[in-house]
């Protein structure tokens, strides 16, 4: 199946790193980011699953749970584990999904047969608390994905679900925000007490309105 935005992230149970997991289980009420790998001991997923697992702060601060997904077994994956440790200078808490008979890969879309018909592409999923996926982000095998990036969205995503925001351009978090088009500017000025400025009919900034 093909898997797009606004769709339900698909349920499975799976073996991890970290024992067997049922995914919505493992989710919760928090948002999740799974992220797919073409195999284990290869070395542009060892730097990046080194990051993410320094990035366990920033993660939980954004009520945010990761997991990983490789098409190798579970003793693979913790060994493999140990040299991420070791070479990454970091400690990978997050589990990694074993996908041997490639199941979940084909339910997330995560092969694609042009690039490779055995090996997963570099695909990474935003899903939020209802489960439903706000983000698809897919590489070739051989680029590494950019985690400031996926934090900006997640930071994006998050502010616009609890205020009636869009986030313009190379937008970061503190910067100015842009007033949804079927929202008024006279509306606006009443529901943004920090102010509004109009560029031109349809293109309005306010400041973050949580900061």
């Amino acid at each position: 199946m093909s898997i797009k935005l606004g769709d339900t992230a698909p349920n499975f149970q799976a073996d991890t790193s970290l024992g067997e997991i049922n995914f919505h289980d493992y989710l919760g009420d928090s948002w999740g980011i799974l992220f797919s790998h073409p195999a284990d001991y290869t070395p542009v997923c060892t730097t990046e699953l080194g990051y993410t697992a320094k990035l366990r702060s920033e993660f939980i601060q954004r009520d945010t749970k990761v997991i990983a997904l490789s098409v190798d077994g579970v003793e693979d994956h913790q060994n493999w584990i140990k040299d991420i440790n070791e070479t990454q200078n970091t400690t990978v808490l997050f589990p990694i999904i074993a996908d041997k008979d490639r199941k979940v890969s084909e339910l997330y879309d995560f092969i694609h047969p042009n690039a490779s018909v055995t090996a997963t592409v570099r695909s990474l999923l935003i899903i939020d608390p209802a489960k439903k996926v706000r983000l698809i982000i897919t590489y070739p095998a051989s680029t590494g994905r950019n985690f400031n990036e996926i934090l900006r969205v997640l930071d994006s995503l998050q502010l616009v679900d609890k205020h009636t925001i869009a986030t313009p351009v190379n937008w970061e978090n503190g910067d100015e925000v842009i007033v949804p088009l079927n929202i008024s500017t006279e509306y606006a000025r009443k529901i943004f007490p920090k102010g509004v400025t109009e560029v031109k009919p349809y293109l309005r900034y306010t400041p973050q309105p949580n900061i």
